[in-house]
Order: C-alpha cells, then structure tokens, then sequence
C-alpha cells in the first residue's frame, strides 16, 4: 500500500509541475487549472485511503466544513478582493504548519534517537518558525489590502536591528532547542522562538509600502511553500515536501522577476525594505488644477487618434469594467485604428491581475504589451486612455528621487500626444503621494465610475 500511495503522490506532484508550468502563459492558464485540480483531486484521496488515516469520525466532517467554507467563499468573492483572499490563504498555511509542529512536539509518532533526532527537530523547529512569519505576515498583509491597516511602509528606529536581532535570536534557541530537545526549558524555547517569529513577520511585512504590496503577496506565497515543505520533511510526507518546494520555488522566483521589474532589490523587500532609502510623502505640495474632460470631449480625442495605448489599473477592477472596455477596443479596432493595452508588473494587488481581467474579457492576447515591450513606443502615441491606475503611472518614480517610490520603473503614459485619466476622484494612490501625471498640459481627468465612463465612450465612438 506505501509503494501505491508512493506513486499516487508522485503523480500529483507530475500535475503540480504541469500545472505550473501552464500557468505561465496566458493562453494554457485554464488548462494549468486543470492541471492543478487534478492534482490535487488524486492527492487527497491517496491520503484518505491511505493506512495512516483511521479516524475518518473527524476527518470526513472536517472535510465538509472545510469544502463548505472554501466554496462560499469562491463563489461570493469579488475579482478585487483576490489579493486579500490569497493572503488569507497563505496564512492557513502558515497556521497549520504551526499546529502541526507543536503537535509534532507534544505528541511525537516516533521517537527519535541521535543524528535522526537533530535532524527532526531542526525540521520541527524551522516549520514553526517560518509558519509564524507566514501566518502574521499574512494577516498584516491582508489588513493592508483590505484598507484596515494603512499601506504605508511602518518605519520603526532601528528597524533593522530589531530584524537582525530577532534572527539571531531565534538561530540561538534553535541551537540550544537541538541540543536538549526535552528538557525543562525546551518548551518554553519554542513558545518564545514562535512568539519572535511571530512579531518579526509582522515587521517585515508592516515595513513594506503599499507600492510593493504584489511582491509581498507573492513572497507570502513563497514563505508558505516553505512552510509546508518543512512540514513535509517533520512529518515524512513526500507529497507535502514536493509541493512545498515547488510553491516555494515558484513564489520566489516569481517576487525575484517582479523585484527586477520594479528596481527593487529582492534581499531588500523580503527584509521588510533593508537598505532601502525609502521617501517621504509630501502632503502640502501644491501642483495647481488638473484640466478635466467631458465625455464628448474625450470620444472626440479617440475618434482622432490613429494609435491609442489602454493603460489599466486597480480601479478598472473596482469598477468591474473590463468587458465594456474589451467593447470599446473592439470598437476602436474595427475602424483600423491601432490598439493595444499597457500592462505594469504590478498593476493592481497581485501578480497578473490585469491579464486576468482581460483575459476574462477576452481581449486578444497579442495586443496586451508589458512594460518593456511598450514604454519605448508611448512617446509615437496620439492618445493614452489611463484607466483607474495611479502609482503605476507616476512620474516622480523617475523625476523625483526623494519621492516613496523612486527608482520604480512605471509607464511613461505622459510622453504621448494626450493622455485621457479616468478615475474616481484626486485621491492618492496605494503608495500614498499624490501624481504630477494629473496636472500635466497633456493630460486631462474624466471623473467618475470607470464602467460608466467607458459605456458612454462607446455610445459616442462613431
């Protein structure tokens, strides 16, 4: 029956790496879906009929409980509140590599002895330590997309010697853990290393800005990985390592690329902002009045322009906007003008989320450009239509080196003819500084719901 369960798990290990490796692309994304559904369907219920589990009085009710739960939330979640789910998510993960550590500790299934035992509680230890920094990092993360904490960067003195110091820290009472595992004290070592890792994840995740917040997310993602690879190795479970180390993997490999795209160092965001300057908001800075548009006067921009460059942003998803914006660019396509779609790395509040949003509208693949594959044409475009972004489009990223998110590669939407900005009101964006972009002589703001801006466009496109 191992051997069985053995090549159960291997199995769905091969749909997890097939599922990544489809997630990458836009157009095998379902199929990657699928893959992963798959997967995962095999892998609990290899577990189930496996000879480990007994008690099924507790696990079958868990189980309904737990499906219940997972569906009402899948089918009442909005495309906007995705970022926060995920990082709830994560912090599940963190949580039971938690519990099951302790439980580990408390209630061993065997007893180790020499080497073996080291080796175990190394294991043991380091799944309750990285399952801490997940699961709090991941509730100060969630608090920060959700609006309930703010989303700017918690700069406490000596910040990086409170890191430093609860690394040290805790590297010291794994030490002395290991050595005496059960010993008087080697209980309150591990409440004491669970309550630093604890405050130290949510540190490093408080310290990070609202303009980083995707990689944060993704990060998140990576830690969790880790998590349940440690708990894996604990527990002797080959299908959690393999999965561990490949959502560990990925994630971090993922946060790395977006680190690159922004010009952030990777060392420094996973840090909580090591070595980073880090500006300050100027709230009092005067930058005039922006010139504002009507309807009637932006569709006349559009009907003019022979080349128009889309630029979304988190407010499209707020306004739930992207089908009619997929029929204004449908429109606009079948009088031969030139459209395409402008993605930043980080727009919205994870990874991908605008190609989300437009693949969902069924917005064709090969109009929707990156960052690098279009900044260098915005300067040959007539019209800019910037849709519900903010951060993403800042030109103080560039101009102002004292500016929170400077160094920040950003879409340099001012440089084209006109530039048309569709939002809700002046408020700030995540990072919390105001946008020269808006006061610009090129650049004129359409108030109001994105959804119903962009249908009156379409009514008056002719």
């Amino acid at each position: 029956m191992n051997g069985t369960l053995s090549m159960a798990y291997l199995l769905a290990g091969v749909f997890f790496i097939l599922s990544l490796g489809s997630l990458s692309s836009q157009e095998t994304a379902r199929k990657g879906n699928t893959y992963g559904i798959i997967g995962m369907a095999i892998a609990i219920i290899a577990t189930i009929v496996s000879p480990a589990v007994t008690v099924y009085s507790v696990l079958v009710p868990a189980m309904i409980i737990g499906s219940a739960i997972g569906l009402w939330l899948a089918v009442r979640v909005e495309m906007t509140a995705m970022p926060q789910l995920v990082a709830m998510l994560h912090s599940f993960v963190g949580l039971a590599a938690v519990l099951i550590g302790w439980s580990g500790y408390l209630a061993p299934s065997i007893q180790h002895s020499g080497a073996e035992a080291a080796i175990h509680n190394t294991e043991l230890y380091l799944g309750i330590f990285i399952g801490a920094i997940t699961l709090t990092g991941s509730w100060i993360a969630w608090g920060k997309l959700q609006g309930k904490i703010s989303g700017k960067p918690l700069i406490l003195p000596f910040r990086h010697g409170l890191n430093t110091l609860a690394i040290t820290a805790s590297v010291v009472l794994l030490v002395c853990f290991v050595m005496s595992p059960l010993g008087t004290g080697a209980v309150f070592m591990l409440i004491a290393m669970t309550i630093i890792a604890g405050l130290l994840g949510i540190h490093l995740v408080a310290a990070i800005g609202g303009a980083d917040m995707p990689v944060v997310v993704s990060m998140l993602n990576s830690y969790s990985g880790w998590a349940a690879a440690a708990t894996g190795f604990m527990l002797g479970n080959d299908l959690l390592i393999i999965t561990g180390a490949l959502v560990g993997s990925s994630g971090a490999i993922l946060s790395y690329i977006m680190c690159r795209a922004m010009n952030r160092s990777f060392i420094s965001v996973i840090l909580g902002g090591f070595g980073s300057a880090g500006g300050e908001v100027v709230e009092d800075e005067e930058y005039g009045e922006p010139i504002t548009l009507t309807h009637d006067e932006a569709a006349r921009y559009l009907n003019d322009a022979d080349s128009i460059v889309i630029t979304p942003g988190f407010g499209m998803a707020v306004a739930s906007a992207q089908q009619i914006v997929a029929e204004l660019t449908d429109k606009l396509r079948k009088q031969g003008k030139l459209v395409r779609f402008a993605i930043h790395p980080v727009a919205g509040r994870l990874p991908g989320h605008m190609n989300v949003l437009l693949a969902e509208a069924n917005v064709p693949y090969d109009i929707v450009l990156e960052m690098d594959e279009i900044n260098g044409d915005l300067a040959n475009t007539d019209v800019v239509m910037v849709i519900g972004a903010n951060d993403i489009v800042n030109p103080d990223a560039i101009e102002k080196p004292s500016s929170p998110i400077a160094g920040m590669p950003v879409l340099e939407v001012w440089k084209a003819q006109k530039c048309i900005v569709l939002k809700r009101s002046m408020a700030t964006g995540y990072a919390g500084v105001q946008n020269p972009l808006f006061f610009k002589s090129n650049s004129a703001m359409l108030f109001g719901d994105a959804k119903e801006s962009v249908q009156a466009l379409v009514n008056k496109i002719t």
